[in-house]
């Protein structure tokens, strides 16, 4: 057993991965050959993530707000607390919170030597943002 004590502080999530205000809490980094890590990841209202793929695939867990995912070519999808999304192995997607409330994830991505965890792509425009949390 292993207990790791918080020592880590809250990380802004950067610019060239977000839109809006993103802050990020390591959950899970196990060594390897464990190919796991965990974040708990806070939205503010009308933050979303850029565009980007998963090699390994991704879960996201909602706990708390209401959010909005999409996968390219596909409709917006209202995600709240208790959903699970699975992002199929290189799907490109987004992810973020509604336009007028908060959402928090737990995002469970995979990588290894062979596999990065995420490949990110352009950022989602205000337009597609709107277009998509209109419907």
């Amino acid at each position: 057993m292993q207990i790791t004590r918080s020592s880590t502080d809250t990380a802004k999530g950067p610019a060239d991965w977000f839109t809006g205000d993103v802050y990020i809490d390591a959950v899970a980094a196990a060594p390897s050959p464990s190919r796991v890590t965990a974040n708990l990841v806070h939205f503010m209202p009308g933050a979303r993530t850029h565009w980007h793929r998963h090699p390994l695939s991704q879960t996201v867990f909602v706990s708390e707000g209401v959010g909005l995912c999409q996968r390219r070519g596909g409709p917006v999808e209202v995600i709240r607390p208790g959903d699970r999304v699975l992002f199929e192995a290189d799907e490109e997607h987004w992810h973020g919170a509604a336009p007028n409330r908060l959402m928090v994830h737990l995002a469970i991505n995979e990588g290894d030597d062979d596999h990065d965890v995420v490949h990110w792509l352009e950022p989602v425009t205000d337009e597609e943002y709107a277009a998509t949390a209109a419907s």
